[in-house]
């Protein structure tokens, strides 16, 4: 009779063991979910860009610098499609106010304003704009589910034992970057 409690309690506890396990899995492939949704979105906006760009262009001849700007961030964020998080998060900060700087300097071109291409384009990156917001809440939100049951216990004891580790959380590091750019059209 204690040998069939004794195993009892050693069968409950590997199932315990187990389900801790799967659990840990299961928010590990839901971080990894979040950032591959945060990547379709950064991509998305990337290859907007250059028909934006070519769209606005004709109109702007002096404001060269911020375009060309505009197309250096742009490269810059697609040749980092393979960093992490933290480096992502930096560049992508910096050409979405270069983006916002674009859309406010567009609005002393009043033909561009009216062009149905620009507005196509301008409603197209906002649409993007605001799915990479969602994707990075549901990206931060599933890293933090990950990280508590890293770190608490006892299921930290199962990933030690299998090699979990904490995720990076997808910030914003530089303060001007979180600034919502004002456009008015």
């Amino acid at each position: 009779m204690g040998t069939w409690i004794i195993l009892a309690v050693l069968a409950g506890v590997v199932l315990y063991g187990v389900s801790l396990y799967n659990r840990l899995v299961k928010l590990r492939q839901m971080a990894g979910e979040g950032w591959s949704g945060i990547d379709v979105q950064l991509k998305r906006r990337a290859d907007l860009i250059p028909n934006l760009l070519e769209t606005v262009k004709g109109y702007m001849t002096h404001e060269r610098e911020l375009l060309e700007e505009v197309t250096r961030l742009r490269g810059q964020a697609v040749s980092s499609s393979s960093g992490s998080p933290e480096q992502r998060a930096g560049i992508e900060g910096a050409l979405s106010g270069a983006l916002g700087r674009l859309m406010a300097v567009a609005e002393n071109y009043p033909d561009l304003k009216a062009n149905e291409n620009f507005k196509e384009f301008q409603e197209a990156l906002e649409e993007t704009e605001n799915e990479i917001s969602m994707s990075r809440r549901y990206y931060n939100g599933s890293v933090r589910n990950l990280n508590v049951a890293v770190e608490s216990f006892p299921s930290n004891l199962i990933a030690n034992q299998f090699g979990f580790v904490k995720a990076e959380y997808f910030e914003i590091e530089n303060d001007a970057d979180r600034a919502v750019p004002s456009v008015k059209f």
